[in-house]
């Protein structure tokens, strides 16, 4: 797999992002190609993630949520209990 393409490492660690914002997995798009610093958009529903090829995705996750953030989403604080 090429350096532009996101893996499912990518992906699993951009839900863990997403998950603490209580961000339902179906309503995120994510394309597959890597590209420029990335970036984070909100329209009609859809939260829109472009992974950036410019910086490993593990150093981009702070970023990822601090646009979160901006957009108005919130971190959820969860009860793990049954």
């Amino acid at each position: 797999m090429g350096d532009n393409i996101i893996g499912m490492e990518d992906m699993m660690s951009i839900y863990e992002v997403t998950d603490k914002f209580g961000i339902d997995r179906e309503s995120i798009s994510v394309p597959l190609e890597k590209d420029g610093v990335g970036s984070v958009s909100w329209d009609r529903g859809v939260l829109e993630i472009l992974v950036p090829a410019e910086i490993a995705t593990l150093k981009w996750l702070p970023a990822l949520e601090s646009e979160l953030v901006k957009l108005g989403f919130e971190r959820q604080d969860f009860d793990d209990a049954w």
